[in-house]
This record gives C-alpha cells, structure tokens and sequence, in this order.
C-alpha cells in the first residue's frame, strides 16, 4: 500500500528530522570529547625527582634505620628527590632463606624489623629526611607474606588455599618462603588499606614501591590510593609494567621491557633499532602522565642478574646516561654512585663499599640537569621525545626533547663499532651547551658527530 506524502508534510518531517540529528549529535557531544587516562593528579615534588633506593641492611656498616640517617646529607648533596627504603618490616622465621632471611617475607605489616631499629628510629629517618627537602616511600609487599605471619594465625581464612585446601606460595615461582593472600576476602582488604594508611598518617612517609603489584586485582590499588590520597599527596610506584596502574592507582611503574632492550643491544643480540619498539609502544600506548621507571640496575637486577658492569659492560655509561635523558624517572639504586661492583648477598649482611668514584660526579652532574631541565621532566611535565633520523639507525639512537623553554639533543652510539652520526631534518639545530664538557657546539644541516663505540653526546640548550 502506498502513501502519498503532501510536498509541506515531507518538508516538515525532514526540518524535524534534522533538528531530531542535530539534539543527539549534541547530546552525544560530551561523550565524544577525550577525556584524560589518568584520574588523579601527581604530587608536585614528583615532577623532576630522581629516585634512590636504599637497602637498608646493606646501606651502612651498622645496617641500621640511625647509621641511614646519618648518610641523608649525602643524599641530600647527591641531588635526588625521593628516597625508596626495601622493606622494613620483621622477616619471617619459618622456611626463612639464609641466616636473615628475605624482607619481602613480611612477617607484621604494622612494625618495623628490629635489626633495621625501632619505630621510633624510623620515624627520625623520615623527619630528617623532610628536614632536607627529600621524600620517603618505603616497599609494600601486598600479595603475600611470611609463613607466620599474624594474620596466619589471626585470619587464616585470608588466605589462598591448593586444592589440598592448604596456603601455597605464588605458583610457578620459587617463593618456598612466603605464602599468597586471598583478595577475595573484603575483610583483609580492609586491614591492608587501613595498615598503608598506618605508615603515612602516623609514620609520616609519602608513598610506597609496590612488589608484584600485578599480582593483587587493580581494583584494590584503585581504592587504596585514593584513600592514601585523601590524607596527603603520595608518590605510589608498581613493580609492574601496565597501562591500568596508571588511571587511578600509580603515579610510576617499571620499564623492565627498556632494560631488557638495552641488555639485549648491550650483549649483542640486537641492534639500537630494538629501543624503536619500546618507544613505540610507550608513546602510543601510555598516557603521557605515566612516569616510567628506568634504571641500571636495582636490588633484584644486582642480586640475580649482576651488577651493571655485568649486565652492561662498555655500554654502561651510556645506559646510565640514557637513563635520565629519556623520557622517564631515572633510578639510583645505592652504591652506584660509588662504583659498586659487586652483587650485594639478599639473605645475609653483605655492606656496601663506599669509595671515592668518578661516577659520583657523573651522577650529580645528571641529577642536576634532570632538576633544571624542563623538557627532562616527568611524564606530561616534561617534553616528549621526538625521533632526529639519521644515517645509522642500527647504530646511533638520536633524538630531541624541547618545550618550547628548554631543549637537548641527545645522540647515542649503541655499538660496538666507531660511528659518524649525520642527521636529517631541522628540529635539532641550534646553538648548545655539551653536557660532558660544558663546550658551546652549534648544530645545523652540516653537522656530524665522530662517535666512539658505547659514546653518548648530549647538547643542553
């Protein structure tokens, strides 16, 4: 059956259907509109800060919270910005490994070991170090604990249990000496939240590096951290490598795919193409408000893997370099900027060696320029990192960072072999200072580098 439509109706339906379009176009405005990944603003000291981790047994001779204290001058000196302490909490007893066991077998949440000192000890560590200007986080291992731990004999329904309905330690590894938590349980949600909120309200310190953090649900991050940030800003670092910490939870986390791309060039197994495929992914798939966490070498690295003399061999000053002329947060981890070369025992009193070393200088001079430096900044605080091609891409790594207020541009050889670096496009020429030897260098079309193997240059302007 046909229906003829009067010439005024037709027009009438059509002003109204296009009225009609143009209502939800506009309704659906908003939702279309991008909207910020991250849903939680950074704390303003952790824009150009440098991390420096402390292992508290291995720190001093004395190995103690007081002999730290000590050394915070120092730190202050050194230039870094946030201060990571492993965990300070007592170590449990049962199926412990070594004579001391490790401290991530946590054996109370609420106290502090005492072959570190007392809480009160602790407590003057993290005063003096505000005194200085510097901040505080101490390591959280929230996914499991020591095998008599309180809660064992509290709670012992909070536990993960095998199919023997037995606790078991986090399958596939070999953490024989800790036992998994069942965050299923609302109940130990709670405690856990409320004894983080313990150590910033009462003790002071200003965020956490969280172990495993992928292995506890995103959901109870989500939650703790907004209520850790509803007392005062916290800095909150994950021992994982994942876009979702960051929305509401983590401010930092691990870039373990960069250190092992820069180990695999080191070594020999690739070319500096390799470090191509973690930019890619980190522009694209990362907020710019992610900090992402580069180092050398840290406590798990050095222990198990070897120091950064080992993993890196003649690359290593240019890694360390790399580390803080990228777009991230640099990590010291103690004792290198005293040379350290040796494996620090996990289990047992293995003190640091301090010596007098040029990777002293190499290191303040850094932090330093990380500090002043506006396009070295962290995350969306600072600039991005623009590629700079040039004619040997599996050898030299070259790019720029600048905000329009500060500029670099870094060139690394990341090869073995001697390169002459020539650079197309424009968007690094100008006139600049060399980071290495303070000498005014103009760059511009004609310019190139004669590049040792392993050799870095970066410009400041």
């Amino acid at each position: 059956m046909k229906i003829k439509l009067s010439r005024a109706l037709l027009s009438l339906l059509l002003v109204s259907g296009a009225q009609f379009a143009h209502a939800a176009a506009a309704a659906a405005l908003p939702q279309d509109q991008p909207k910020p990944y991250v849903q939680f603003q950074h704390a303003d000291w952790t824009r150009n800060a440098t991390l420096y981790q402390i292992n508290t047994r291995q720190f001093t001779k004395e190995g103690t919270f007081r002999a730290a204290t000590a050394q915070l001058p120092r730190l202050k000196e050194l230039g870094v910005g946030i201060l990571w302490l492993m965990p300070i909490h007592p170590i449990g007893e049962v199926k412990r490994k070594g004579s001391l066991g490790s401290p991530y077998a946590v054996r109370d949440f609420r106290a502090v070991n005492p072959e570190l000192g007392t809480l009160e000890d602790f407590k003057g560590f993290v005063e003096r170090a505000h005194a200085l200007g510097m901040r505080v986080i101490i390591d959280w291992v929230g996914n499991h604990t020591s095998w008599d731990n309180l809660l064992m004999t509290q709670h012992p329904d909070w536990y993960a249990r095998d199919a023997d309905g037995k606790p078991h330690p986090t399958p596939w590894f070999n953490w024989d000496d800790i036992i998994d938590l069942d965050y299923g349980k609302p109940e130990l949600r709670r405690y856990m939240t409320d004894a983080m909120k313990y150590w910033v309200r009462d003790a002071g310190i200003d965020g956490f590096r969280v172990d495993a953090a992928g292995l506890v649900p995103q959901d109870f991050w989500d939650n703790a951290s907004r209520e850790l940030r509803a007392i005062k800003p916290v800095f909150m670092l994950a021992e994982w490598e994942s876009r979702d910490l960051h929305r509401d939870a983590f401010d930092a986390s691990y870039a373990w795919t960069w250190w092992d791309a820069l180990h695999d060039i080191a070594r020999g197994k690739a070319d500096a193409t390799r470090m191509h495929v973690y930019y890619a992914w980190n522009g694209k798939f990362y907020p710019r408000q992610a900090y992402r966490m580069l180092y050398t070498t840290n406590h798990d690295k050095n222990a198990w893997d070897g120091t950064e003399f080992e993993s890196f061999g003649p690359a290593v000053d240019a890694a360390i370099v790399f580390s803080f002329v990228s777009e991230g947060m640099p990590l010291i981890y103690n004792g290198q900027e005293a040379g350290n070369r040796k494996r620090l025992a996990f289990f047992e009193r293995d003190p640091i060696e301090w010596q007098a070393s040029p990777y002293l200088d190499l290191y303040k001079k850094l932090v330093a320029l990380k500090k002043s430096n506006t396009a070295l900044w962290n995350g969306e605080f600072g600039a991005p990192m623009v590629q700079v091609p040039n004619k040997l891409p599996k050898q030299v790594i070259s790019f720029v960072r600048d905000n329009g207020k500060d500029k670099v541009f870094v060139a690394l050889n990341l090869s073995d072999k001697p390169a002459k670096a020539t650079f197309d496009k424009a968007v690094h020429h100008g006139a600049y200072r060399d980071f290495a030897n303070g000498a005014q260098v103009t760059v511009d079309g004609n310019s190139s580098f004669e590049m040792a193997p392993w050799s870095y240059r970066v410009l400041v302007k």
